[in-house]
């Protein structure tokens, strides 16, 4: 497939399906009166703060994996309080 081809309806039907679900969310949480222009500007916004969680998390989750469990307090049930021998 070369970089001109058109797209296929099957390509954009996937997408659509991809694109609007993220829009919904984040058009339901903009002010009344809302161009949808404003809208995708903060779409772009609040998926880019998303993607930038991801990697945010997805490190954070490896670093947790890789403990020991020696290496990880003990927590008190009833608080969710972290012991660190203070």
């Amino acid at each position: 497939m070369q970089e001109y081809d058109p797209l296929t309806p099957s390509e954009v039907n996937d997408a659509a399906k991809e694109f609007f679900p993220l829009f919904d969310i984040v058009n339901r949480n903009m002010p009344e009166n809302c161009t949808v222009d404003d809208t995708i500007r903060v779409m772009e916004t609040i998926c880019s703060m998303a993607q930038k969680r991801r990697k945010f998390d997805t490190r954070c989750w490896s670093v947790w994996i890789q403990q020991k469990p020696e290496d990880v307090p003990e927590t008190d049930t009833a608080t969710n309080i972290f012991e660190y021998g203070i």
